[in-house]
């Protein structure tokens, strides 16, 4: 018994050792503890519950799981076989399932609570999943009569020290006595946007600990469950100190590095907006070329499949196939498929810490638009990855592509986002006679001057070349470039004049 004079001791954790998860619970449950989870059939609960299960029993606990329902056990482990987290050789020994749905139909409650009882004694079970409380609780004769079977339970999990996790399909956001009762709840959710579904967990309640509010998706797949912790959420506060320099970092690209004064200043996120086939992916590929084991580069794309952009360097001249093969560069390809926002995030930033990427460039910023189900989050997720991306120490370059192949109007693919970024830089057509010629323009450097001018750019076999500065000609940002008669227009030269 503790003395009043005594520091309180705190209470052991019992971890999932789900991907994710004991991130969102700051170290995982607490032990003793009882918990509900609860979600619309199909949301993931018994899946979740039983890769909580073998985890455990794989690093040496015990565990018991009691089911409710008819369900047989042989076609729940059927079900659960083809999983990576499904380990036979732990059952029955470190893992055992019982059924109490005819104990519970015969001797209702009471009986039902000595199975438990009898299961957490007898098999030494440290964790105990109930799965189908909604059977026991319309089988109990009143609520009160349900609140003291909780309460009973929750007494015994106590001094037992079992953590214990109740699943039920029990209506969403239905607040009830039980709810007030157990030490946490966590909602599951399997929600539909338009044409496609997200699952999602909400901790409602997690007494005795702090944990990441919100929503936070999570994906089922054969290699079991993994949650994707909100990037607003973990990332509220970066890493660690933001550490700044006045270091510059070469685009790749003399010309372009002349405008910046010098490179683009480091660990600054930097937008390059301009219409399709302008040349983004080109000045990437440069960008990351010039990588080596000092400045590690990284491409996170959307579009090309690495093999692909090897090839198209190759073309330009290009020596990132070499840095790829030197492992200098590292290029991760996310197909464009049903995507969730927060996973391509920690995805992205797993990359980077593990090679501690000096070098960023991600193609494009809309591949990660398309994955956010909610737009009104878009600005505050870009605001923390990205401080979370310069914390690191990455120089980032975002591609952001806009529909205006020419015209006088260049709409910024978000503005939300776009305010985020340090630094930004245009390419544009430009109709110039009969001749359709590329520009490059400068908009803002962080803390560094620039050269304000629009320059032609070329992309010839040896890549990106920029020419002089546009003279004697006007409406260049219209795009119809208006000169004097007497200027006849004539083909792009060959090489670079920078």
């Amino acid at each position: 018994m503790t003395k009043p004079d005594e520091p309180v001791p705190p209470l052991a954790r019992l971890p999932s050792g789900i991907s994710g998860l004991d991130e969102i619970l700051h170290g995982g449950f607490l032990e003793g503890g009882v918990y509900i989870l609860q979600g619309s059939p199909g949301a993931g609960k018994t899946v979740l519950a039983n890769e909580i299960c073998f985890r455990h029993a794989r690093g040496g606990g015990r565990a018991a799981y009691v089911t409710l329902l008819a369900e047989m056990h042989t076609r729940l482990l059927q079900h659960l076989r083809p999983m990576a987290f499904f380990d036979e050789s732990v059952i029955p020994q470190s893992l055992y399932y019982v059924s109490a749905f005819h104990t519970l139909e015969g001797d209702g409650l009471k009986g039902l609570l000595d199975v438990l009882r009898r299961e957490i004694k007898g098999q030494r079970a440290d964790l105990l999943v109930v799965d189908g409380l909604v059977a026991a609780q319309e089988s109990a004769p009143s609520d009160r009569e349900f609140k003291k079977f909780i309460n009973e339970l929750q007494a015994h999990a106590s001094v037992s020290g079992c953590t214990v996790l109740l699943l039920t399909s029990g209506l969403l956001r239905q607040v009830s006595a039980e709810h007030t009762m157990v030490d946490g709840v966590f909602e599951l959710e399997d929600q539909l946007f338009e044409f496609r579904t997200e699952r999602s967990l909400m901790v409602r309640k997690f007494r005795g600990s702090g944990f990441l509010r919100g929503r936070h998706s999570f994906r089922i797949t054969d290699a079991g469950v993994t949650f994707f912790p909100r990037v607003e959420a973990v990332f509220a506060t970066a890493s660690q100190p933001d550490t700044l320099s006045d270091a510059k970092i070469s685009v790749g690209v003399p010309g372009i590095d002349k405008m910046l004064l010098g490179g683009l200043p480091a660990a600054t996120t930097t937008g390059l907006i301009g219409a399709s086939g302008i040349g983004k992916t080109t000045l990437g590929l440069h960008f990351l070329s010039h990588a080596s084991a000092a400045e590690p580069g990284l491409l996170f794309g959307f579009f090309e499949t690495p093999e692909r952009l090897r090839l198209k360097a190759r073309h330009l001249g290009l020596q990132m196939g070499a840095a790829v093969d030197r492992g200098d560069v590292e290029i991760l390809w996310q197909p464009q498929r049903e995507n969730v926002l927060d996973e391509l995030a920690h995805r992205l930033i797993g990359a980077v810490r593990r090679r501690k990427v000096k070098r960023l460039f991600i193609d494009g910023l809309g591949g990660f638009l398309e994955s956010a189900t909610s737009p009104q989050r878009v600005s505050r997720f870009f605001s923390c990855l990205t401080n979370e991306l310069r914390a690191l120490g990455a120089t980032t370059i975002f591609t952001m592509e806009v529909p205006e192949i020419t015209g006088p109007v260049t709409r910024v693919p978000s503005s939300g986002v776009s305010a985020l970024l340090e630094n930004l830089v245009f390419l544009r057509f430009v109709e110039r006679g009969s001749i359709l010629t590329r520009l490059i323009s400068v908009h803002k450097v962080r803390d560094s001057g620039h050269d304000p001018s629009l320059r032609e750019f070329y992309i010839t076999d040896n890549g990106i070349h920029v020419g002089e500065a546009f003279a004697g000609v006007e409406g260049l940002t219209t795009g119809v470039a208006r000169e004097p008669a007497s200027a006849a227009a004539t083909p792009p030269p060959a090489g670079p004049n920078v």
